[in-house]
């Protein structure tokens, strides 16, 4: 018989794409996880998971089975609380966000939610927010958005590059487009909670970039800040620069992310039928300037 252990197990792999971080995600050992999937995966008749020593993603049917999973959780949730006192009205909506979204750009996000429902928001990382998605700690996610989104509904905001961002008197600043190699001899800021952070030093190390590095910060506010003030330069989505710097496309760096809001079926419709989604869309173009590469979804309202 299916218990909740094995629903929680399957959806912390799905959601992690590793058996070391979900196990550490339900505080449990990695074998034990094993187990418990695999005998999900006996108890179903299928596999669920191609398991390689990289990675680990859902076969055809874990794919099926992932929304039916998904169903379940929430069951289970709904059937914990059932007969309890009335639960507070607020929050309305627990919101969670990743780290890297610009601050005005996140309070054009908040500002109609927070009419609507009265948010709490939470901040993680992108993995960290799919697992709380799963497990019903979060009922939104303001987050990267795959290709291939399952189950959960994907509302796209916007789309931008990510670009190299120097302060306003460098000396590539009015270029557009510099060269790789043309950054060899910089000082650079890394940004820790970048998403592409690996991706990004595999591409200059391949071209023969080795910088030196002036800041190793997690926080944006303060990198950005430090390009403005030319301590060095960064890489960055382009919606993170701020007055004083200024973004340049590197030929071959071709990085770019699709940021919006996931969430369930249910939620998805109310923010359309109640002309959120809109609202959201309208106050995202008053504070992005269009000249910027951020490429904005329009919303219309119902």
């Amino acid at each position: 018989m299916i218990k909740r252990h094995h629903i929680r197990q399957f959806l912390a792999v799905a959601d992690a794409g590793s058996f070391v971080q979900a196990a550490a995600r339900l505080h449990i050992t990695q074998p034990s996880l094993s187990a418990g999937v695999a005998e999900l995966e006996r108890l179903v008749g299928t596999r669920l998971f191609v398991r390689s020593r990289r990675h680990i993603r859902l076969t055809e049917a874990g794919g099926a089975f992932l929304p039916l999973a998904r169903d379940l959780e929430r069951g289970f949730r709904a059937a914990d609380s059932f007969g309890r006192s009335a639960t507070p009205e607020w929050p309305g909506l627990r919101l969670g966000a990743i780290r890297t979204i610009a601050p005005a750009v996140l309070r054009a996000v908040l500002a109609p939610l927070i009419s609507a429902f009265g948010v709490e928001l939470v901040e993680g990382s992108d993995a960290d927010l799919r697992g709380w998605l799963g497990s019903g700690r979060i009922g939104a996610a303001l987050t990267l958005l795959r290709d291939d989104e399952r189950a959960l509904v994907a509302q796209r905001l916007w789309h931008e590059p990510y670009r190299m961002i120097v302060p306003a008197s460098h000396r590539l600043a009015g270029a557009g487009l510099a060269q790789p190699e043309e950054f060899a001899s910089e000082i650079m800021i890394a940004r820790r909670s970048c998403e592409v952070l690996d991706d990004t030093s595999r591409f200059f190390t391949a071209m023969g970039v080795r910088p030196r590095f002036a800041l190793r910060s997690d926080s944006d506010d303060r990198c950005l800040a430090m390009v403005a003030a030319g301590l060095g330069i960064t890489t960055a989505p382009v919606s993170l620069a701020v007055p004083g710097t200024v973004p340049i496309a590197v030929a071959g760096y071709d990085l770019a992310r699709s940021i919006g809001l996931l969430c369930d079926g249910a939620l998805a419709t109310g923010l359309a039928e109640t002309g959120v989604l809109a609202a959201i869309a309208s106050h995202l173009h008053t504070c992005i300037d269009p000249a910027s590469g951020v490429r904005l979804v329009n919303h219309t309202g119902a």
